[in-house]
């Protein structure tokens, strides 16, 4: 990987991990351009691992706040031999191991059905024209107005199927998952923050599971300058994105990017006839 593609993939990858494209979807297509053989699930992992961090980075004191909480329930629940959950950041921490658990399920059972995918430029273009379709239905006949405090464990179970259903390349994990809130009756603020805070154990455990892989295949792929600068850009990037996309929702926009979708669908389906 040289420099130039390093820079373009993480821009692409801060760009695309949360605006409702597909970060998979469209690095396996550039790479496929670029002509970039080995190890295309690793650099696509450690770009995801960028994104990460600017999780992290926007909604650091809400994370903090559930880390705390949820550890505070702990400690309450085996001092009193009771675990009660008293506030809405212990709530958020369940519901999110709770919708982990589909995900986790999904990609460990699926996970080679899955790679496959990731060869098909076909394949990925049928998905983007799918995720068109999800914006654009959700974005027009979704409404609702659930809190945290509204939402049921099979919300979160019912959203962390949508996740899982993302790792295949070309469905888009934050599109997936907002649809998700959004047809549960989350409101727009909730089902944004929700997508992005259930990402953090799916994506930290998909990028460990990625390394250990490399690793136990003793495969070409490692860590190098321009790998490390694109996960730096689409850190960057990332935190730009996700600000973008929370104005977006706001005003009821998210079907633009189905007018995209369908377009980049549309053309690379061409490109693999013709």
């Amino acid at each position: 990987m040289t420099f130039i593609q390093a820079i373009i993939l993480g821009i692409f990858q801060g760009v695309t991990e949360f605006l409702p494209i597909s970060s998979s979807g469209h690095l396996v297509v550039l790479q496929h351009f670029f002509g970039i053989k080995e190890g295309n699930l690793f650099f696509t992992e450690m770009l995801h691992f960028g994104t990460l961090i600017s999780i992290f980075i926007v909604y650091f004191n809400d994370i903090i706040k559930i880390i705390i909480e949820f550890f505070r329930m702990l400690g309450q629940g085996i001092k009193n031999k009771k675990f009660k959950i008293t506030n809405i950041y212990q709530k958020m921490a369940i519901l999110i191991i709770i919708g982990s658990i589909p995900t986790a399920i999904i990609g460990l059972v699926f996970k080679d059905s899955f790679e496959k995918l990731y060869s098909s430029i076909s394949a990925i273009s049928i998905a983007f024209l799918i995720t068109g379709f999800i914006l654009w239905f959700v974005d027009k006949k979704a409404r609702g107005n659930k809190d945290v405090k509204d939402m049921s464990l099979f919300d979160s179970i019912l959203i962390g199927v949508f996740q899982g259903a993302a790792i295949a390349p070309g469905i888009s994990r934050s599109g997936s998952t907002i649809a998700g809130g959004l047809f549960r009756g989350l409101n727009r603020k909730l089902a944004t923050e929700f997508s992005f805070l259930l990402a953090l154990p799916a994506t930290f455990g998909a990028g460990l599971l990625g390394i250990k892989e490399v690793i136990d295949t003793g495969s070409k792929a490692h860590f190098s300058a321009p790998l490390l600068l694109g996960v730096v850009i689409s850190t960057v990037v990332g935190v730009i994105s996700i600000k973008i996309l929370i104005k977006l929702l706001e005003n009821e926009k998210l079907y633009y990017f189905s007018y995209y979708l369908w377009a980049l669908g549309i053309i690379l389906l061409f490109t693999q006839m013709f």
